[in-house]
């Protein structure tokens, strides 16, 4: 007797009941309809959306650092580390590069900001210190100064993700110099640690559907869809430069690795509906190291170039700088020369880099670029008040896919990456590494029983152990599982 067809109901319920990208985009829509018909109601929802993200940075910092110490003392060369953060910077700057050429080109071409004539003295220079709470971005020596830990706690304590990368890069550099056969319990425990955390952010994934809700109704209820139609020309032009930019993104994957980012936008769509909603790419980054790992990206790679990029590759960032600045010069009549527009590049070049983590970030550095053109007033950035919130979901998805772009290019330029695996995974044919299932919120539960195929060997065919202890024969110590034989 042939089994019988569930009903299109229950079909439906199984659907939201199983997979999280269904109730993420439910959720979605219902923040949206709340914030439009209850706005007063859907303002007071906002700590659903910080709730969430708050206890997922919790586990950002540690994370970060088992991920990066484990891939360090498994790939077994501190210069092949060197090579792949050396790598990692120049495929940001020339990432950040071209988000910043295209936003000028397409903001010139466009002209978003033309005709509106707005006088600069009746702007309200105040509202832009009130959104950056008195703040500055760093100059370069504070900036590198600041990415230096001055207390080991303390840099996991204020999620300071550079100091914690310095930190991880030196514990991991100590347990190759020591060997094995001095801290032969350190590793285990490191990535013991490592399973807890991915555990963990299984639980608080199941929390996302509420987060993406409150978000959502907030952003809908406190600005409106109003502001849409009053900046409608600028709100497209940036969308659609980013479309370009992704499309640069799919071909240079494409040419480096073979790689499609369509197929790859597909594998982390629960994750990118979940940064959409929250406007933030914090609250999806440990699932994204989880999923790249799986994809058969090594973890040195992962835990390296991923949080590097939080920092260094703003590639939405810098898309929605080039064309704000040229939108506040275009609204207020002054007509930038080329050498400015070079000026401008070279000065967001710079104050992009110190972006990461600093309230209204984005009004400080349209500021500092204003400044040092000096035909620009200051209090002009306050054009883009009504808009910036809007502009996060183009932000939040370019910033993400510029990252795990880079990901995928430098490992495979460092050669620490399976493409054959990352193939199969994107066209879902192989699900043998756990840590996703059809819910999309499961940890990673069996971390113990096989081994990512990046990890299990290094190139040189050393084991993890093997690499603590060059020369020592291959015995694994009790702690450490046999890793599984990788599906075929």
């Amino acid at each position: 007797m042939p089994p019988s067809v569930p009903s299109p109901p229950r079909r439906v319920a199984r659907t939201l009941r199983t997979s999280l990208f269904a109730q993420v985009t439910c959720a979605l829509v219902l923040g949206i309809v709340v914030g439009k018909l209850w706005p007063d109601t859907a303002t007071a929802l906002q700590p659903l959306g910080d709730g969430f993200t708050r206890l997922i940075k919790t586990v950002i910092s540690p994370l970060v650092f088992c991920v990066v110490v484990v891939g360090i003392a498994k790939a077994g060369d501190l210069k092949s580390f060197g090579r792949i953060g050396v790598k990692a910077l120049i495929w940001f700057e020339i990432a950040s590069t071209a988000a910043l050429v295209i936003g000028l080109v397409t903001a010139n071409v466009v002209g978003p900001g033309r005709g509106m004539n707005v006088d600069p003295s009746s702007l309200d220079a105040a509202a832009v210190q009130e959104t950056t709470g008195g703040g500055h971005l760093p100059t370069t020596t504070e900036f590198v100064l600041n990415a230096l830990p001055q207390s080991f706690i303390g840099a996991f304590a204020d999620n300071e993700l550079l100091q914690v990368l310095i930190l991880a890069c030196l514990v991991g550099a100590a347990l190759l110099h020591l060997g094995h056969t001095k801290v032969p319990k350190i590793l285990p425990a490191i990535e013991q640690a490592q399973e807890i955390i991915f555990a963990v952010v299984g639980f608080i994934m199941r929390l996302a559907p509420i987060a993406v809700f409150g978000a959502m109704a907030h952003l809908v209820g406190n600005y409106g869809l109003g502001v849409m139609r009053t900046y409608a020309k600028l709100i497209v032009l940036c969308y659609v430069a980013a479309a370009l930019f992704i499309a640069l993104l799919a071909v240079a994957l494409k040419a480096v690795t073979g790689l499609s980012l369509w197929k790859f936008l597909r594998y982390i769509r629960e994750e990118m509906l979940l940064a959409l909603g929250t406007a933030s790419t914090e609250s999806v980054m440990p699932r994204v190291m989880q999923k790249l790992r799986r994809a058969g990206a090594r973890d040195d790679a992962v835990g390296l170039v991923l949080p590097t990029g939080y920092s260094f590759n703003l590639d939405g960032a810098s898309l929605y700088l080039s064309i704000g600045t040229l939108f506040i010069a275009q609204a207020v009549g002054v007509d930038l020369s080329l050498g400015q527009q070079v000026t401008v590049v070279l000065v967001l070049m710079l104050t992009s880099k110190g972006m990461a983590g600093i309230p209204g970030s984005a009004f400080l550095a349209l500021s500092a670029t204003a400044s040092s053109l000096g035909a620009i007033p200051a209090g002009a950035v306050a054009l883009l008040l009504g808009v910036d919130r809007i502009m996060d979901s183009m932000r939040v998805v370019t910033n993400l896919l510029g990252n795990c772009v880079a990901v995928f290019a430098v490992s495979r330029w460092e050669g620490a990456l399976d493409t054959d695996r990352a193939k199969r995974v994107l066209d879902g044919e192989d699900t043998s590494t756990p840590g996703d299932d059809e819910t999309g919120v499961g940890a990673e539960k069996a971390l113990g029983g096989e081994k990512d195929p990046g990890s299990e060997k290094d190139p040189g065919g050393e084991t993890g152990a093997e690499a603590l202890a060059p020369g020592i024969p291959a015995q694994k110590p009790k702690e450490l599982k046999e890793p599984a034989p990788e599906a075929g």
